[in-house]
């Protein structure tokens, strides 16, 4: 195997198929490369697909190291997304909204190209389970990068409005002015009590990761919304927990979103699409055995 070393980072590839893989800070959790070996398998794909830990500071390298070796493309995950949208020479549309990057490719003359696939993700995983977006109401909670990724995408499906509610409402107001349209607004966590019920409401903020929920008032939920957590574990998120508790219909977490963002950063590569369901389904029984 041919390798390059900087520092503590090494990177190895396959000399033998094509080669991807995800550079994150952790990363040994990763799903990504049981996800992508089997949509390889799926498809009859030659690929060789790995997780690459990335020690702060030497994301550039890494990717620069990578590509040398003949790397073809990169998924990319925290904290390393708005690094990559830096590195990149071109960008999709959704990635120039998005201002983040979780997927990468190599041209032949060096290029760097960069999309953000979690935003078409996200709205996969919800149609596929039959949420519908266009026409709804629609609150996101949170304004970090997660919430950045999918805003475009769900504007794009015209739902009636969509409100983003944070703690620091100034990071709210920023990202809701990031797309100039009446129907989108801000407002602080604080001030959701006099805002309604919504038709979905999505979690984008880590707090779950922690087994923490956001200060969130039970007015924002009836018995016909739908809730849906980003984030998954091998347990139902506090987040979902909670909502079910208080009359939700439904109510997600985010390993649907996972895999479908996968399946695109996949076909943006190799030019095949591959289908979600089955490794969605394995993913999910292996997260309960555990």
């Amino acid at each position: 195997m041919s390798s390059v070393e900087s520092s503590s980072l090494e990177i190895h590839l396959d000399p033998v198929r094509d080669n991807y893989a995800v550079m994150g800070n952790p990363i040994a959790h990763s799903k990504s490369p049981f996800i992508h070996t089997s949509f390889a398998e799926q498809t009859n794909q030659s690929i060789s697909y790995q997780a690459i830990h990335v020690p702060e500071g030497q994301f550039a390298s890494a990717v620069q190291q990578f590509r040398e070796l003949g790397g073809k493309g990169l998924n990319i995950t925290v904290p390393y997304k708005q690094d990559a949208y830096r590195l990149c020479n071109s960008l999709t549309i959704r990635a120039q909204a998005a201002m983040a990057v979780n997927t990468l490719w190599f041209g032949d003359d060096g290029q760097i190209s960069g999309d953000n696939t979690d935003g078409v993700g996200l709205l996969r995983d919800l149609l596929n389970n039959c949420i519908q977006v266009q026409g709804s109401k629609i609150l996101i909670i949170g304004a970090g990068g997660a919430v950045r990724g999918i805003l475009g995408p769900l504007f794009e499906q015209q739902p009636e409005s969509i409100l983003i509610a944070n703690r620091t409402v100034n990071k709210a107001v920023d990202l809701a002015s990031s797309i100039q349209a009446n129907n989108i607004s801000a407002c602080g966590i604080d001030t959701l009590e006099n805002k309604g019920n919504f038709d979905v409401i999505i979690n984008g903020t880590s707090s779950g990761l922690k087994g923490e929920l956001p200060p969130l008032p039970s007015s924002i939920i009836s018995k016909d919304s739908c809730c849906y957590d980003m984030v998954y574990g091998d347990t139902e998120t506090v987040f979902n927990q909670w909502c079910k508790g208080h009359g939700a219909s439904k109510a997600l977490d985010g390993l649907g979103m996972l895999v479908e963002q996968a399946a695109e950063s996949f076909y943006i590569w190799r030019g095949v699409k591959p289908t979600s369901q089955q490794v969605i389904n394995i993913l999910r029984n292996d997260l309960k055995l555990n």
